[in-house]
Order: C-alpha cells, then structure tokens, then sequence
C-alpha cells in the first residue's frame, strides 16, 4: 500500500518537480546554446546552427534507446537515476566549458585554447542529449505507475500537472536565462557570463536527480516487461526474409507483404503492425514541418541578434511557450468546435496539413524581417576585396593618395573608411592613440603613441572609459547601440580638456529593424505546432492498438530527428548567398510536401484498431463473452486515454 496525500500517491510530487527542474535545466541551455557557440566559440552562422541541430536530432534519437534500455534490461527506475546522473554530468561539463579563464592566460577575454573549450562542449553536449532522450520515454510513464486501477480521475490530473511543469520550465527557464547571460563576470576580465547561463540549468539538473532519489523509498517499482519495438522489428524483419526467400513466381502472393511472417508470429501481432505500418507510411513527409519548426532555436535566434529592441529581446525567446498554453485552448475549445458547427469537415488530417502550411507562412514572414534587416547592413567586401582604414591624427586636413589614382581627402582626426566586414550582430570599438606617450584605457593593453587598439566587444548601453597617463587620467562615457562599430580618435590635448576632444567615428550604425517584428512569425509557427503536432499525435494515437503507442511515438521523434538533419545538410552544403532566399526555400519544399501530404491523406481510410483486433481475435477462436470483456476494457481505457489526452494537449 502506497503512501497518499489527498487521494494521490505521495511518490508522484517527487516526479513533478523532477520533471520542471529537468525541462527548466534542457530548455534554459538550449535558449542560449547557439548564442555560445556564435559568440563564445567565434563559429559563423552556419556551423553554429548545424552543431544545434545536430544536438537536437540526436535528443530525439535517443528516447528509442533508453525505452529499450527500460524495457527491456534495467526498468523505469533505475533508467532514469543512471542516464539522469549522466545528463548532470553533462551539463556541469558544459558549464565548465563556458568558462573563459580557464585558458586565458594573457587575461584579453578571450580563450587562447579553443580547442580545450569546444572539445568540453562537444562532451556536454553528447552526455546531455543521451540523459535527456534517455529519460524521455520513462518518466511520465514511471509517474503513470504509481497509480493504482482505481485512481483514474487522479492519473488524468497528474498527467495534466506533469505537462504543465513541462511548460512553465519552458517558460521560465527560456526568459531567465537569456537574462543569465546577459550578466558581466569573469575572473580576470568581465564578459557576457556564459558560466553563469549555463551553470544555473545544470544546478537545476542536480537538484531534479537528488529530488528523484529522495522519493526511492516510496516508488512503485516495475520491472522490466519487454520491449514492443524489438518485437515488431523481429517480426518486420522475418517478413521481408521469409518474403525474400519465396520471392519465386511459383509461390501464391498474399494480401499483405506482413502475412509472410504467418509461419511464425501470431497473427494479432501483425494485425497490429499492419495498423502501426499504415501510420508510419504517413509520417515519410512530416520531416519537414520540424526543418523549419526547430529553427526557432538557430536561424530566428541568430536573426534576432542582428535587430534592435532590449526588452523584448527578453519577450521574444517566451512568445512560442506562451502562445501554446494560450493558443490550445483556443483551439480546442473555440475554433475546431466552431468549423466543425460550420458543416465543414476539418479532419485531424486536414488540420495537420494546414499547419503545415502556417509553417511555411511564418517562414515567408521571417524572409520579409530578413529583407528588411539586408537592407540597413553595409556593403560588406567580396572575396577578392579587403578593408582599409585611414586615420589622419594630425593637426590639418590631409590628402591621401593610394595606389594607383585613388585620392582621399581626410580631415584632421577624421576617418576614411572604404569596405568593412564586421559582425554586426555584437558591439565593438577601436581606439586610435593621438597622444605623445603609452596610455592605458580600462581593460584594454597600454597603447603607444600613433598605435591602435584591436576592435574590442563591448556591451550594450552606457559604458565608462578611464585614460590614464601616469598621475594624469580622465574618465568618458559612451552610450552603444546593438549591432554598431565604432572607432574613437584619441588627440594630444585629451587631458587637458578632460577627454572631451575624444572624437567618435560611426563606422557602422547601429541595428535598427525592431524585434517586435518577429512575432508574426512566431504567432504562425506556434499555431502551426497545434495544428500538426498536436493533432498528431492524437491522430497517430487513435489509429494504432493500444500496446503500440510506443512504437509511434518512436516513429513520430524520428521525424522530428531527420528534420534537424535535413537542417544540418542544407546549412553546411546549401550556401545560399543571402538568408532570405533560404528562408523562401525552406517555405517553398514545406508547401511542396503539405501538397504531397494532403494528396496521401485523401486516400487515407480512417480505422478502428479495437474492431480490427476483435475480429482477428474471433478469427483465431476466442470465446464471445472472453472477446466481449477484452473489446469493453479496450474501450474504457480508450476512453481514460481521450480523457488524458484532452488535459494534456501541448509540446510532447
């Protein structure tokens, strides 16, 4: 008998707060992790989002593992305190790797072994994506077990307060941590504070394990059953070698290629695999719904780097979390009802397929923000081009020739700049030292006189600015824009006017397309993710027996793995000269597919598992009254599950 407390198994708050610390922990590093490898590792936009989406395929390829591993060898319990010990050993790795004083002997703010760091990062991130997809098929079903036959109006609250922590660790983690990293520290320079983003979800991830371990005492422990998936490979697999072998016209053809495995499985199990095998032949082209739907995470975040807006900067990362808790019930309570009162028939197919096509709407609506941005970005030089600045420190106007014919006119302490390659997504600034003698500017080495500093990143805002020349000092302030480069010409009376002949040079505005105008686009992938994801999932639900969910829920995160894939490939080889086009591209292969999907789904005949397997359970000679209670306990539990299903509706 199980401890209770207001009718629910005391074991199960252990579950819940082991499940918002472990979602707060993976989605407050993943809201940051591109912006790392951007900024910290220096990688360009390219290789920093196809690392991502390499990360995050291999998060949805692994739950199949660690349902294998529950399964079949070492149970629920055990699963998840061995792989979560593993997910915290990779996220502290991770954090550790975030820490640029480790190799910054020169004391610059910036690594001199990136090697070091990137190789501890790469660790992280392996050990993390093994503890996360590992755990993912264990823990609502462990929480499922602690419930007794009689307890289902319970299990369905509990599964409804077990995705609502999944969100609101979504939701929190995704606005506190950009703040995290926004932070300065370090221990001999000051920069954006990584260890600090990073550090505060693997906190989190140790506190999810030690919370689990506190409630073992009071676990319902099962052991392990077998598992599905094995089962059905074996049984696909015997067909298509048996199918092989008599592949001879002089042997009858069957109905179906799975009634070659007759001679040796039961013919429920391929009844049931028939039924799974019609479901995954519709999933072939859902892979790129999540090409374009994952790129929040890489390509939007990126996109958002490049714009203005500081609050809500903060917002931007929280509109996908809060517009699935805002926009489900919306759906489901006010506007399915609402067509389905209109005669129109909007089948869970149909819905799948519009969210498709609200995908590719918000892509086109990201191309528009991106043609914008292009717009106000300099004219950077080509291959074959280089840049050069000329700085004139002296006292009059100068006239400069270059090789061949080219003059340039300068005015005294002014700036000609003629290309410049810059990230325009960060803030630097250069100094140029017009001064007689060795200066020192804070954190910044001691300049000669007629020397330049190398461009220094520098946050966002008012930052102070101290020379200093022996006893002589003084002290400047600057306000910097998001996305700017500036160069500051420093003159030999910067003392004695109290640096207030410090000349500024622009040489790159500041970014000035507003965030805001990413959330259109925002709006359109989230109510495309209710519309597809969740739908189905529910379709894919009702469409297959009982005792093969698992097997489509494998299916459905492998669709979600190869469209990170696809991701990877396009950005490593596609190489488009402008990311605009990329976007219309994406866009344009999803509106393709959703044609693709829709045509599939009209000759799609909806079925009902339960009858099926009655009559192949009548087939092979059960009783009536036997086959009768096992077609009602089918349909009671069916109907528990549409009643879980209803309070459960969101991000899987």
């Amino acid at each position: 008998m199980t401890a209770e407390c207001c009718g629910y198994p005391i074991s199960i708050f252990f579950i819940v707060v082991n499940e918002f610390c472990e979602r707060f922990s993976y989605y407050g590093m993943r809201a940051v992790l591109v912006l790392y490898f951007r900024y910290f590792l220096l990688w360009d936009d390219d290789l920093a989002t196809s690392i991502y989406h390499a990360f995050v395929a291999l998060c949805y390829l692994t739950p199949i593992l660690g349902a294998i591993i529950a399964d079949s060898w070492l149970g629920k319990f055990k699963t998840i305190i061995y792989l979560s010990i593993v997910y915290a050993i990779g996220q502290v790795t991770m954090a550790i790797s975030t820490i640029h004083d480790i190799t910054d002997a020169n004391r610059d703010g910036t690594p001199d072994n990136f090697t070091f760091h990137i190789a501890l990062s790469m660790l992280g991130l392996i050990l993390i994506a093994l503890g996360t997809g590992g755990i993912k098929p264990c823990v609502a079903a462990f929480g499922g077990d602690q419930f007794q036959e009689h307890q289902s109006r319970q299990l369905n609250t509990f599964f409804s307060v077990f995705y609502l922590c999944i969100n609101a660790g979504s939701l929190l983690s995704t606005l506190i941590t950009p703040v995290l990293r926004a932070q300065e520290c370090g221990i001999h320079t000051q920069q954006q504070c990584y260890p600090l983003a990073f550090g505060v979800p693997a906190v989190l991830m140790v506190i999810s394990l030690v919370v689990f371990i506190a409630g073992s005492g009071m676990y319902v422990k099962t052991d392990p059953e077998g598992n599905i998936m094995w089962s059905v490979c074996k049984c696909i697999g015997f067909a298509i070698k048996n199918r092989f072998r008599h592949r001879s016209s002089s042997y009858p053809k069957r109905e179906h290629w799975m009634d070659w495995a007759n001679e040796k499985y039961d013919k429920l199990l391929i009844a049931q695999i028939k039924m799974v095998l019609k479901v995954l032949f519709l999933y072939i082209p859902l892979p790129m719904f999540w090409t374009l739907f994952d790129q929040k995470g890489s390509r939007w975040t990126l996109q958002a780097t490049t714009m203005s807006g500081d609050f809500v900067s903060i917002l931007i990362s929280t509109v996908n979390p809060i517009l699935i808790l805002t926009l489900v019930p919306i759906m489901d309570r006010l506007i399915f009802p609402l067509i389905q009162k209109c005669g129109l028939n909007f089948s869970p197919l149909k819905r799948m397929t519009v969210g498709m096509l609200f995908a590719a709407m918000a892509f086109v609506s990201a191309a528009l923000v991106q043609i914008e941005i292009d717009k106000t970005l300099p004219n950077f030089p080509s291959s074959s081009e280089s840049q050069l600045k000329v700085v004139n420190t002296y006292s009059t106007t100068l006239n400069v020739t270059i090789s061949p014919n080219e003059h340039l006119l300068i005015e005294s302490f002014g700036v000609q700049l003629h290309t410049s390659k810059h990230t325009y997504s960060t803030i630097s600034c250069m100094f140029v030292n017009g001064y007689t003698a060795d200066l020192n500017i804070t954190n910044l080495d001691s300049i000669e006189p007629s020397a330049t500093t190398n461009y220094t990143l520098v946050n966002q805002g008012k930052r102070d600015f101290v020379l200093r020349h022996g006893e002589q000092w003084c002290e400047f302030s600057r306000k910097f824009g998001f996305g700017a480069s500036y160069t500051f010409l420093i003159p030999s009376t910067v003392f004695s006017d109290d640096c207030e002949s410090i000349t500024e040079v622009e040489d790159m505005k500041p970014n000035s397309v507003h965030m805001a105008l990413q959330i259109p686009q925002y709006f359109l992938i989230t109510t495309g993710e209710v519309m597809f994801s969740v739908t189905g999932l529910q379709f894919s639900y009702s469409q297959a027996p009982k005792n093969m969910k698992s097997v489509l829920q494998a299916g459905w995160l492998c669709t979600n793995a190869v469209g990170n894939i696809i991701v990877l490939i396009v950005a490593e080889l596609g190489k488009l000269p402008k990311q605009w086009a990329e976007y219309l591209l994406f866009a344009s292969l999803l509106v393709a597919v959703s044609i693709i999907f829709s045509i599939m789904a009209y000759f799609y005949t909806y079925i009902d598992p339960a009858e099926i397997e009655a009559q192949v359970r009548k087939e092979q000679g059960l009783e009536p009254e036997e086959m009768e209670k096992e077609t009602l306990e089918m349909e009671e539990k069916d109907e528990d599950q549409k009643n879980e299903q209803g309070v459960k509706q969101t991000k899987i």
